[in-house]
């Protein structure tokens, strides 16, 4: 069974611009768990645009299903994540100009200042997952590092329109699923990903376990309300897995 991992960022986004209590992201939380999704998927960045740091210790206080952080890899953000302990921390790159997080991880370049970084959390029982690019090369040091997952950026394959094109994306994704999959990782994927495009990544990557998926989820919920938005998405999911 494929797992959906919905991030609810953006009902903190909407809070933001007027400082106000509401939209409660924890409410969110509670609709997105009653819709059968696998987890709670948010990225509390250095800069607070959108979660803050409450908001993640009533998540972890408060949801039954896992609970996935985003975050920068940087001091602060590692002892928010020993306090706090998430299920699951993403190790994500974090530039403060950006709308959204534009690409994946440099692992390679910075494996040697996340070595500690993801050693310090593990100790603590956490699993790390690496948002990375389909790279072979950020694999091997995924699995160098001793991570436990994994994470796609699918920001590419997302954006193309190219049918020719869009397939070589998908078989680039393929051959590094497959190659992650192999040396003992577990692979998730996200970033763009919508209720167009998300069957044809399901349908030829199987061994993809894992959708992070926030922006189409929320923004679909503004016309049929949030838990029929997460339940349609898992019935894409579903179906796909039945063919």
């Amino acid at each position: 069974m494929t797992r959906l991992g919905v991030n609810i960022d953006h009902v903190a986004t909407l809070r933001q611009t007027r400082k106000t209590r509401y939209p409660n992201p924890i409410a969110a939380a509670a609709l997105v768990e009653k819709a059968k999704a696998d987890q709670i998927t948010v990225h509390l960045r250095e800069d607070r645009r959108h979660i803050q740091d409450r908001d993640v210790e009533e998540l972890r206080q408060k949801i039954g299903i896992a609970l996935n952080l985003e975050m920068a890899a940087t001091q602060e953000m590692v002892k928010i994540a020993c306090r706090i302990k998430p299920d699951i921390v993403t190790l994500v790159p974090e530039r403060r100009q950006e709308l959204t997080t534009e690409g994946g991880l440099d692992a390679e370049k910075l494996e040697a200042y996340l070595t500690p970084v993801i050693q310090n959390m593990k100790q603590e029982g956490i699993e790390v997952s690496l948002f990375i690019e389909a790279n072979l090369k950020q694999i091997e040091t995924a699995v160098r590092l001793g991570v436990d997952r994994v994470e796609f950026h699918t920001g590419r394959y997302s954006g193309l329109s190219d049918k020719k094109e869009f397939q070589k994306e998908l078989a680039r994704i393929k051959e590094a699923t497959q190659f992650a999959v192999e040396a003992g990782l577990f692979v998730a994927a996200g970033h763009g990903l919508n209720y167009d495009n998300i069957e044809d990544i399901a349908r030829q990557i199987p061994e993809i376990e894992e959708y992070n998926i926030g922006h189409s989820i929320i923004s679909r919920a503004v016309f049929v309300g949030l838990e029929n938005a997460v339940r349609e998405m898992k019935e894409i999911l579903e179906e796909v897995r039945k063919k």
